[in-house]
């Protein structure tokens, strides 16, 4: 006899401000801070969703330092460049 049960519970995918992905059951209240992100189903059907669109693991804020570096780092390319 094995000791695994089939899960039969079902999932969210939810999201948080830093636009991270998780689970969570369907049937419970969502944390502080996490969001229904759209898809409901079984454990794996919401893992499958969230591999398909989480494509940047990067938290947000993380993202947008890194982009407002490299727009700091191309204007003074940029304006070295015109300079010469």
């Amino acid at each position: 006899m094995s000791d695994e049960t089939e899960d039969t519970t079902l999932y969210q995918a939810v999201l948080n401000h830093e636009e991270q992905y998780s689970i969570w059951p369907l049937d419970r209240q969502l944390p502080l801070g996490w969001s229904d992100a759209g898809k409901h189903g079984t454990k794996a059907e919401c893992l499958a969703y969230i591999e398909e669109v989480w494509t940047d693991m990067r938290p947000l804020s993380l993202r947008r330092a890194m982009e407002a570096a490299d727009s700091r780092f191309q204007s003074k390319i940029d304006s070295s460049s015109s300079s010469s």
